[in-house]
């Protein structure tokens, strides 16, 4: 699995386009991701704090992944905003998939702001053991 495109970044960490005006600020992060792979596949784990399950979309198309994902700041009641840098940042990654891997059996679930996939190998591209006889 090779990550195919980044998003422009500033710091190594974010950049800020201005959206709407001056007044504005739209912030897409490149979310920290770890990734695991063993015999049976990949699994990945990409941070993606504030995000909801009904503001992700992971989806593959050619060959790659790709992730997006907007978060909700919520604002308590009765309190009012003096000052925010990030009010609802937009995270964004890609990567490409290896022939290997078998795109439409990919497992994912979010839980406490970090998303899970599971990404299998594909069925002839597994380690199998061949046994030897002795003729």
């Amino acid at each position: 699995m090779n990550e195919t495109r980044e998003v422009a970044r500033e710091n190594e960490t974010a950049v800020a386009q201005r959206e709407n005006g001056p007044s504005q600020r739209r912030l897409t992060l490149t979310p920290a991701v770890d990734i695991v792979e063993n015999s049976q596949g990949v699994t990945l784990w990409a941070d993606l704090p504030g995000v909801t399950r009904d503001r992700l979309d992971v989806k593959v198309h050619d060959g790659n992944l790709y992730i997006e994902a907007e978060a909700v700041v919520p604002m308590p009641t009765g309190l009012r905003l003096q000052h925010a840098e990030i009010r609802q940042p937009h995270f964004a990654r890609a990567f490409s998939l290896g022939a290997d891997f078998d795109a439409s059996k990919i497992d994912a679930s979010l839980k406490d702001g970090v998303l899970r996939l599971t990404i299998p190998r594909r069925d002839e591209a597994r380690p199998r053991r061949i046994e030897v006889r002795s003729d």
